[in-house]
């Protein structure tokens, strides 16, 4: 009798806890299918052609099964937008994955938005999204796997160690102008990235620059030549007209870019560094450039190294940082500069090597009417001599 009242006990325990399991597995398949259905619905809004949500989506099993379960252990780096694990699908192909850390509305716009963007950019330096998975709150972001770290890890290594050479700097820092400037004005759409800095340029196994992160991103009709927004990016590298006006335009990119370029000739940190005066790096190093004093903020290495180039490369930085947006050139004109510096073998392919590529015709023509518009997206004539007089022959 107690036998078989044991046994009946037993039974019951074990069907409860399969009846629990079944209902949480049940529960855990329908909230994949709203969470589906619900980001699905947002990044087809926003995309272009809406063939390509159906080739980029990766299933959340897939993706568990290519981590190792979000181990711990294959975790790449992350920032404030999210951590991005190493996986390896089926096919034993390495990429990088991107989890939120939060769940809120923000982060669920911004994960759709650099779905957006990305889906149609093709560029050799921005990093290529691979696809997403749409079964969590927050969609988790597939992206090529690059092997080496950023380039604010590679530069600012600790001081008995050699930082990156001056010639692989000037290398990246035109790879970076080159992504920009296509970015900026290869497309119908000009796509402004908002958060330009070291830590969001990624190098492969050859040290060639990838351009990434682009949540924080905007993009801007070719008839307009700004938006209003909401400010985000970094201390130490937004431009200053951009945080007082909310003003955004792809010149708010080109002073991030100019406070990237600082910070590789100087090797000092934009959002970090007060010089004794208590002054930032930028405004310091405006400052000794304008008095001839570069030399006393210039990384040793690389005066060692440059010859006359950093001296070359601090002048255009110094363009970029203009305070007025307007009187700041363009990153196809700051690209072509920088391939001058290097020499004719660098093939400039900024517009060229990818035009057509988000569904875009170049900023050029058009009629009259909205010319003022382009402005800002075209190098002027003044700009035109000046590139041709100091371009090698």
């Amino acid at each position: 009798m107690g036998f078989g009242i044991g046994m009946f006990l037993l039974l019951l325990v074990l069907a409860a806890i399969f009846a629990t399991k079944r209902l949480k597995i049940r529960r855990a398949r329908k909230m994949r299918e709203y969470f589906f259905k619900q980001n699905h619905g947002l990044l087809l809004r926003q995309l272009v052609d809406k063939d390509i949500a159906e080739k980029m989506i990766f299933s959340l099993e897939e993706l568990v099964k290519a981590t190792n379960m979000f181990d711990e252990a294959r975790i790449l780096g992350g920032g404030g937008h999210g951590t991005v694990y190493k996986g390896i699908l089926s096919n034993q192909h390495a990429v990088a994955i991107k989890k939120s850390i939060v769940v809120i509305q923000k982060e669920i716009d911004e994960f759709i938005n650099e779905v957006a963007i990305l889906s149609q950019i093709n560029h050799r330096n921005v990093v290529k999204l691979f696809g997403c998975c749409l079964e969590t709150e927050v969609p988790l972001l597939v992206y090529e796997f690059i092997p080496n770290g950023t380039l604010y890890a590679h530069l600012h290594v600790e001081s008995c160690h050699k930082s990156l050479p001056w010639k692989d700097r000037l290398r990246i820092a035109f790879e970076v102008a080159c992504a920009l400037a296509y970015l900026h004005s290869a497309a119908s759409t000009s796509v402004v990235h908002r958060d330009v800095k070291t830590s969001n340029i990624l190098l492969d196994d050859r040290l060639t620059a990838k351009v990434s992160d682009f949540g924080a991103s905007r993009g801007i009709a070719i008839d307009q030549s700004g938006v209003t927004t909401g400010v985000q990016g970094t201390h130490g590298y937004m431009d200053p007209e951009y945080y007082h006006t909310r003003r955004l335009t792809d010149k708010s990119d080109v002073y991030s870019y100019g406070v990237m370029l600082v910070e590789l000739l100087t090797r000092k940190k934009p959002s970090m560094y007060l010089s004794s005066e208590g002054v930032s790096l930028v405004a310091h190093f405006v400052t000794l450039l304008n008095q001839d004093k570069l030399s006393e903020i210039l990384d040793e290495q690389i005066t060692d190294e440059g010859e006359d180039e950093p001296k070359q490369v601090a002048a255009i930085a110094a363009m970029c940082l203009r305070m007025k947006g307007e009187d700041r050139p363009t990153m196809r004109y700051v690209e072509m500069r920088l391939q001058g510096l290097q020499g004719s073998d660098i093939y400039i392919s900024g517009m060229e090597e990818q035009l057509g590529d988000l569904n875009g015709q170049t900023c050029q023509g058009g009629d009259a009417g909205v010319g003022d518009n382009y402005r800002s997206r075209q190098y002027s004539m003044e700009e035109e001599i000046m590139l041709s007089a100091s371009l090698q022959r």
